[in-house]
């Protein structure tokens, strides 16, 4: 998941270089956090946070073959 988001992450930006996914789990459940660059926050979280959901959307679709929850955390 974590190297998931962070292809997803420097595809987008303009600084990929600064981009950094943490990851920490419990049971079922993985948080991932997605950091970038304040220059490149809106291009991450898009317009009307269109893009940060698609990410969001894709890694959970990539979660339930694990069968697993995961939660995105978009941050500068």
């Amino acid at each position: 998941m974590k190297e998931l988001v962070e292809v997803l992450a420097k595809a987008l930006v303009d600084h990929p270089d600064q981009v950094v996914v943490a990851q920490t789990e419990t049971d079922r459940t993985v948080h991932l956090q997605l950091v970038v660059a304040s220059e490149d926050m809106g291009k991450v979280i898009g317009k009307q946070g269109k893009i940060a959901n698609a990410i969001r959307t894709i890694v959970k679709a990539a979660a339930v073959k694990d069968g697993r929850r995961v939660h995105v955390d978009i941050d500068q």
